[in-house]
């Protein structure tokens, strides 16, 4: 059973993204568009649990299939769309997880929601502390029951999307 562990920020989750990146960019090569660092592990100062998020963003997401065997190859577990259609998602190290790949093609309503999450938790210290404050609280609470750890930090977090959102549409103008 996985325990449910926040951490304090760290530097190196940084560090571990651009090296991920790196293989992820010469496995999709020509199909890739861009390549983002997403989740908590993307905010500074924000408590997380120590997976980094990783969100390529390619032309075609029907063509990030054939790339499975090479996923596998550097150790991720293909997971096709996992409950979020034009998503294909892949993870990295079984029980005890570092990495999380979020594939979405040029477009997707989600690769917006996930920037904006992430830029205005950037930009808004006083609601990443409360952020973290609230996971630091339900891993204490849920310590083996990531379902409650998650429905717990649901409310908020579509709280803060909403408000992310409206803030990123406010700052394109």
């Amino acid at each position: 059973m996985r325990k449910v562990d926040v951490s304090n920020y760290d530097e190196k989750w940084a560090v571990l993204f651009a090296e991920e990146a790196g293989k992820l960019k010469l496995i999709f090569e020509n199909e890739m568009v861009a390549i983002h660092h997403i989740g908590s592990t993307a905010v500074p100062g924000l408590k997380a649990k120590p997976i980094i998020d990783i969100m390529p963003v390619v032309k075609d997401i029907s063509l990030v299939d054939k790339y499975n065997e090479e996923m596998q190859n550097i150790g991720y577990e293909p997971k096709g769309e996992n409950g979020i259609p034009g998503r294909r998602y892949f993870q990295k190290g079984g029980d005890n997880r570092t990495h999380h790949v979020h594939v979405y093609q040029v477009g997707s309503t989600e690769i917006e929601r996930h920037l904006a999450f992430r830029d205005y938790l950037l930009n808004h210290p006083h609601e990443r502390k409360s952020y973290g404050a609230l996971k630091e609280k339900l891993a204490e609470q849920f310590p083996y029951d990531i379902e409650s750890y998650i429905n717990g930090k649901d409310a908020f977090v579509k709280e803060i999307e909403l408000k992310a959102l409206e803030w990123a549409k406010e700052n394109q103008e």
